[in-house]
């Protein structure tokens, strides 16, 4: 049973940082691209930011220069450093990453179960 955890959300002023973090757990052979997704109330979850296996990131335009996706590979973690934050990253962000549980397995597309992020004064 493969499980994401997140972690690292909470309220926070505008212009504040964040540093949010998901652990993968559970019988993982292999993990390749993992992301960032958010939802805010009202609206569909939407991409934030992602990252192959090898390192390599890609962000969505309106998170460009502001935040910063990393991973460590030995510690089937993700991480999402969001500097600079507005009012309107104020959502639920969920992290999904794509595991290989077993050698004879498909690739599939697991999820956690959210973490709140609050900017407000």
């Amino acid at each position: 049973q493969v499980q994401l955890v997140e972690s690292g959300g909470g309220l926070v002023q505008p212009g504040g940082s964040l540093r949010l973090s998901c652990a993968a757990s559970g019988s993982i052979f292999r993990i390749n691209a993992m992301s960032w997704y958010r939802q805010a109330p009202g609206k569909q979850r939407v991409l934030v930011a992602s990252i192959t296996s090898g390192g390599t990131a890609d962000y969505v335009d309106f998170v460009k220069g502001r935040f910063t996706i990393s991973r460590d590979n030995a510690k089937n973690t993700v991480y999402l450093q969001m500097n600079s934050l507005k009012p309107e990253d104020t959502a639920v962000y969920y992290c999904s990453a794509e595991i290989k549980a077993l050698a004879a397995l498909p690739l599939y597309d697991y999820w956690g179960q959210g973490t709140q992020v609050t900017v407000s004064s």
